[in-house]
């Protein structure tokens, strides 16, 4: 193993170096004064400048963030549920059926997935009118299916190795079950939840096939605008707003880590919720 570690570093550092050189020389470019991508003009500000100015791609930043949000929290809520209900309730049917609908849009392709929810939107439209128009609301139902699935696994995981002795314990304690689990199950649920929020917002953030499917006129997302720009060839505004989005999601997941570590000694408090 001594003689193979050399080999190995080697190995791993080319990994992470493919990961994350590309990443590395959007920022950089991000900062290039000159007009050509690929050629070095100066440190400036001018493309950070110009997004200001862009009033499509402000707007499409800005439906993109809220359908992010929204789709994020939905998901987590209606995936933390199901995996509860599939770990917990012991006696429920079609719990097979039910685990296979969960997992197949995380091995569907996206182009399927789509194009089945074009096809759910236009037929919902013709049999009740709704929805009249396809745009923002379709895209978030979208966005909220397939993320619901990733929250789903990752809470499931989290379900499997928690001790359910601390729940056991706070309502031998006289702790109400609502209060039980919003003191105990919550809290020691939290890093998952953390984990699917930030995961569902990512998916939805980079979603750039399903959207495409169910979007309508009016309702162009950050991804669409960026993949029609790069078609017609790459510029260094690109780079400008891509920095921002990384910065952004680097700022969240740092929240995310901070506010789990502080949050994590709660589920070692069982007897609080005794006295509740």
């Amino acid at each position: 193993m001594k003689r193979r570690s050399p080999m190995l570093m080697t190995i791993v550092a080319f990994g992470y170096a493919l990961l994350y050189v590309p990443i590395v020389s959007v920022v950089i470019y991000s900062f290039n004064g000159s007009r050509l991508v690929t050629l070095w003009g100066g440190f400036s500000l001018r493309w950070y400048a110009s997004l200001l100015a862009d009033k499509d791609l402000l707007g499409a930043a800005l439906l993109s963030l809220r359908i992010a949000i929204v789709s994020a929290t939905f998901a987590t809520a209606l995936g933390a549920i199901v995996a509860l209900a599939l770990h917990r309730v012991n006696r429920l049917r079609g719990r097979l059926l039910l685990s296979g609908m969960i997992t197949a849009p995380l091995v569907m392709p996206e182009i399927i997935t789509g194009l089945s929810l074009l096809f759910l939107f236009i037929s919902m439209a013709d049999l009740i009118g709704w929805p009249a128009s396809r745009g923002a609301t379709t895209i978030t139902i979208a966005h909220i299916t397939f993320s619901m699935a990733y929250v789903v696994v990752v809470v499931r995981a989290r379900l499997a190795a928690m001790d359910e002795s601390l729940e056991e314990a706070a309502m031998d304690l006289g702790g109400r079950p609502v209060a039980v689990f919003f003191d105990i199950t919550v809290p020691m649920l939290l890093p998952a939840l953390v984990s699917g929020w930030l995961l569902s917002f990512t998916l939805s953030l980079d979603d750039l096939v399903i959207s495409s499917f169910v979007s309508g006129p009016g309702a162009t997302t950050l991804p669409m605008l960026i993949f029609a720009k790069v078609r017609l060839g790459v510029t260094p505004d690109i780079n400008a707003i891509t920095t921002i989005i990384i910065a952004l999601v680097v700022i969240i997941v740092v929240a995310a880590t901070i506010i789990s570590g502080r949050r994590g000694p709660v589920a070692a408090r069982p007897a609080d919720a005794g006295g509740q």
